[in-house]
């Protein structure tokens, strides 16, 4: 179903001869509309606000794994609150598949 939606919608975008530019300029406007022009720069600023902090917890949870790392010893009470702040499932992982899964993250975050 999933295969003959995408086909179906890209049928319909060479019919309709609408490219990648003409759709940013398509959401663009629909962004204009709905927030109006005064509020755009607001919202570049939040999301610039908003990556500037995930970028800081990274880069915070990176050194937080490095520590781990050197001392060797560090209770799952950590290891959990990390993987649980970038979205891992650390239900049937023992510490090392944990600490596996959270470098696998932080890396493919960093990318």
């Amino acid at each position: 179903m999933i295969i003959l939606t995408e086909g179906l919608s890209n049928l319909l975008m060479q019919f309709a001869g609408i490219g990648g530019l003409e759709w940013v300029i398509i959401i663009g406007l629909i962004v204009v509309v709905f927030f109006g022009v005064r509020k755009i720069p607001e919202l570049a600023r939040s999301f610039g606000k908003a990556s500037a902090e995930f970028e800081k917890a990274r880069i915070e949870a990176k050194r937080e794994l490095q520590q781990m790392k050197n001392q060797g010893n560090v209770g799952r009470e950590k290891l959990e609150a990390i993987a649980d702040s970038l979205g891992i499932d650390y239900t049937n992982k023992n510490d090392d598949e944990l600490r596996t899964a959270i470098e696998i993250e932080l890396n493919k975050t960093k990318q």
